[in-house]
């Protein structure tokens, strides 16, 4: 699963990703110093897995990932080719889900592509440039179903759904804020519109805002917008995160905590992408490996076991279950079990969260 990292120029978003995979993406204070998408493929953070891993003695560990992917700045005009517009469009539709970084700091020394600092401005310009794409999109879509309802009736349906989301983008509106039924979510995923995508915000502020970022005006404003959207946004500061992923984990620990944090900004984008593309993790244990398998929420157990092997999926029975927390507090799996703890479930169990499971 591939999230894309966006925003206007020198909006910070190249140091986030920098931040987040060390993978040394160019960043120069001048537009479009990212030009082809950097991509890094990064651990999805989760303390279960070391604690089982010290319980099972494992040889090996392994984190469920996700994927960053930083595009390149984008201007007004994108749309229509203008700045490196035909290359952002064509990178951010490779991309599942959307992670939007938006400047709320400010800063005389790094140059904002429009002149001053306006969070909603930012976003909206961006929003506009994917809707005038998307809009294009569907017009050709619709000028082929009408062609072929003279040959089948059943391009009616799809018609209808295309004029709805028209209607939608013309009042410059997020295809994502708009509800499908189930019929018309299956001609939506065909179609695959940019503003579809599900959005994550992430509200990039100084190191004298980060404090209290919660309550900076810009924060709130961008928080605000995040749930007209049904998302989310995330205060951090990219500068801070960029120092924090050189430090080895004692002086991290001490860093965050000196600046009154439980957790890095980053660790927190990284969950928040994770959850933001509907994943979770189920988790397997033992000597060889201790291991988080990424699944879509609501995947039954069969399913979750052909992620294992095919061969699994295919002569499933039944898998065992016992909660995370009672499998730590008892010390095994048989002490688990000797409690009453552990369960068998069929074909038709939903993999949960905070579960660990053999099947």
């Amino acid at each position: 699963m591939k999230i894309g990292i966006v925003g206007l120029p020198n909006v910070g978003k190249s140091t986030m990703f920098n931040s987040i995979t060390n993978a040394g993406a160019e960043c120069a204070n001048y537009p479009f110093c990212t030009i082809e998408p950097n991509i890094g493929v990064v651990p999805v953070p989760d303390n279960r897995l070391d604690v089982l891993t010290k319980m099972y003695n494992a040889k090996k560990t392994t984190h469920a990932i996700v994927e960053f992917v930083d595009i390149a700045g984008l201007v007004k005009g994108a749309s229509k080719g203008e700045g490196l517009g035909n290359k952002f469009l064509s990178h951010i539709r490779e991309v599942d889900a959307i992670a939007e970084v938006v400047r709320c700091f400010e800063n005389p020394n790094i140059v904002h592509v429009d002149g001053s600092i306006n969070p909603i401005r930012d976003i909206e310009t961006i929003n506009l440039e994917l809707i005038f794409a998307d809009i294009e999109t569907v017009d050709k879509r619709l000028e082929k179903a009408k062609k072929m309802l003279k040959a089948d009736k059943k391009y009616q349906e799809e018609i209808n759904c295309l004029e709805k989301i028209k209607k939608h983008l013309e009042e410059e509106k997020p295809v994502r804020t708009l509800e499908f039924n189930e019929d018309e979510k299956e001609i939506l995923k065909e179609v695959m519109l940019l503003t579809a995508k599900p959005i994550l915000y992430i509200c990039n502020v100084s190191e004298e805002q980060l404090a209290d970022a919660e309550n900076d005006e810009n924060v709130k404003k961008v928080k605000e917008y995040a749930k007209t959207e049904n998302s989310i946004a995330i205060p951090l500061c990219a500068k801070i995160e960029e120092e924090l992923t050189g430090l080895d984990e004692n002086d991290k620990k001490e860093m965050l905590e000196a600046l009154g944090l439980k957790e890095s900004g980053l660790d927190r984008v990284i969950k928040e992408s994770y959850s933001l593309l509907g994943l979770m993790s189920f988790l397997t244990a033992g000597e060889p490996e201790v291991r988080a398998w990424t699944i879509k929420k609501g995947t039954k157990a069969p399913v979750a076991a052909g992620k294992i092997h095919s061969d699994i999926q295919r002569g499933f029975i039944k898998a065992e279950i016992v909660s995370y927390d009672d499998l730590v507090k008892e010390g095994s799996m048989n002490s688990a079990r000797e409690k009453g703890l552990v369960r068998s479930e069929g074909k038709d169990y939903i993999m949960q969260e905070r579960r660990y499971c053999t099947i």
